[in-house]
């Protein structure tokens, strides 16, 4: 399948800032599963703002990372990406991805994924009948998803996982989050995925900039669960970057430099391009 992206990010200040810089992962990850076919990041900033473009690199994970500093004064700053990506069905193995970190430097927990009794009682109840590594990867992602049902609007960017569980409802974060968790319960390495999802239009509730959990199962490799949405990731979706929890594995990260308050606007499109 070929996906085509749009995704604008527009950062308002109510007053001029001497300076943004920002960390992008907004380039999406190399791995069997999906080719860039054409792929475009562009920053800029009103005022006459000018942008200065860092160095970019690869990290242990295998992300590209992108560094970009906006020159003030500045009130606005627009970031948008654009471009066409084939993809291929690999049932959410993460199949020719390379990478440095061993799965083990997964089995820390943050502050978004530090799980709570409730949590490890999910994770041991859902892998209680199953010795199978894959078998309980899976029943971790379903009992996620029967946990915390799918609701915009109750959670907010610094919910944790023990809170979205207590809640019993949540977005795509909280179920990432959670499965993280439940997996640090067992002894099962996890991190955040951050990317893109072509959702169609028959009642699928999930909007295009979209977030999963990977899974480190033996013999396997890292394997992609979607608890939002019940699956494992197909060639709908589209790998950006990842890390331990959403703040790691964000597509932009940054500061802005002044007093100004900042508002945010985001548009993303995912669509299957014409043949």
């Amino acid at each position: 399948m070929i996906l085509t992206i749009a995704h604008e990010t527009l950062y308002r200040y109510d007053h001029p800032m001497r300076g943004v810089v920002q960390t992008q992962r907004l380039t999406p990850a190399r791995f069997d599963g999906q080719t860039v076919l054409d792929w475009s990041v562009e920053v800029s900033g009103c005022d006459g703002a000018s942008v200065l473009w860092g160095g970019g690199f690869r990290d242990g994970a295998g992300d590209w990372v992108q560094g970009c500093t906006v020159v003030g004064p500045v009130s606005a700053v627009s970031v948008r990406v654009t471009g066409r990506i084939e993809t291929n069905d690999l049932s959410g193995v993460l199949r020719g991805h390379r990478e440095r970190i061993p799965p083990e430097a997964y089995l820390r927990h943050t502050p978004a994924t530090a799980p709570d009794v409730a949590l490890h009682e999910l994770a041991q109840a859902a892998v209680a009948e199953t010795q199978e590594p894959l078998a309980r990867a899976h029943a971790l992602a379903g009992a996620v998803q029967a946990a915390i049902a799918y609701r915009p609007g109750v959670t907010e960017a610094h919910t944790t996982a023990a809170e979205s569980l207590a809640l019993g409802e949540g977005v795509c974060q909280d179920h990432a989050h959670a499965l993280i968790a439940a997996g640090l319960c067992v002894g099962i390495p996890g991190r955040y995925v951050s990317g893109y999802l072509q959702a169609t239009e028959d009642g699928a509730p999930h909007e295009a900039a979209h977030a999963w959990a990977e899974l480190f199962v033996p013999g396997l490799g890292w394997v992609g669960f979607d608890a939002s949405n019940g699956v494992c990731p197909d060639d709908r979706y589209v790998r950006l970057g990842s890390g331990r929890d959403a703040r790691e594995a964000a597509p932009i990260r940054g500061i802005a430099r002044g007093p100004g308050a900042e508002s945010l606007d985001v548009t993303v499109a995912v669509n299957i391009a014409q043949q």
